[in-house]
């Protein structure tokens, strides 16, 4: 079986295509795709973009908002009503500067939807309790991963989800199952941003987040306008170099020189 031919693989902006590991050296190709939309079968996306190029041993890295988006639990904000809870909720989220969060009325409407309002009510409290103490992250430990993967619109998403809350996805295990029998690769999907990462549903346990956080860490897909919800990771020799294109963008170091 030949090799796929992988030097149409770009790193985005800012990122490599190649990241060191405690379990080996690991080569991210990130890979381009339509904007997905309600609707789309994840599998025909594998088969137009991902499987002309994978090889055995390959695992697919999924975006969740990409797999939401697919199953319609991603909503036009003028879709989405928030009740009066929420707007009062919102009031005590720390803002991000790596996406809403819960930090609209919006994505706290949606929480409330699909967390349910005891839950979400519990974890404010106890996040409140625990706030004194310097400890953080405990409403998001109380009310668990759907909450966590609540992402809203923002000026850096890609029309038309710029304009668009959405949910976390629907039996991410079952989905990643599902597609690596029809790919025969194993399939993780990851909630990940510049702040940190989460696996949301894997097709084996090999694969742990220790595992990810360093394959995946450093956010190589990014979420903005890339239009690279997908990634193929293959671990290469630990001689491999990061690949340089001519035709790259030049690093700021280098603009400094040239201005000298």
């Amino acid at each position: 079986m030949s090799t796929p031919d992988m030097s149409s693989f770009r790193p985005n902006r800012g990122k490599k295509l190649i990241v060191d590991t405690d379990f080996g050296r690991y080569a991210r190709y990130p890979v381009k795709t339509h904007v997905v939309v309600k609707g789309d079968d994840l599998k025909e996306i594998m088969d137009k973009y991902v499987m002309p190029y994978v090889q055995e041993g390959d695992g697919i890295f999924l975006s969740e908002k990409m797999v939401a988006i697919s199953q319609g639990r991603a909503f036009h904000i003028d879709e989405i009503k928030p009740r009066p809870l929420a707007k009062f909720l919102v009031k005590f989220v720390t803002k991000s500067p790596y996406g809403i969060g819960l930090g609209s009325p919006y994505t706290m409407e949606l929480a409330l939807r699909d967390c349910g309002i005891p839950k979400i009510l519990l974890g404010c409290i106890c996040a409140a309790v625990t706030k004194p103490f310097g400890i953080k992250g405990v409403f998001y430990n109380v009310v668990g991963p759907k909450a966590r993967s609540i992402d809203g619109p923002g000026e850096y998403v890609i029309p038309p989800y710029n304009k668009y809350a959405k949910m976390a996805p629907l039996e991410p295990d079952k989905v990643c199952k599902e597609l690596a029998e029809h790919t025969g690769c194993y399939v993780v999907m990851l909630d990940a941003n510049d702040l940190g990462l989460e696996i949301l549903g894997k097709s084996t346990d090999d694969i742990t987040l220790q595992m990810a956080r360093q394959m995946f860490g450093d956010n190589p897909l990014d979420q903005s306008d890339q239009q690279t919800p997908i990634a193929i990771a293959r671990k290469v020799p630990d001689d491999m170099e990061e690949p340089v294109f001519e035709d790259a963008a030049p690093t700021e170091k280098a603009m400094e020189s040239e201005e000298e």
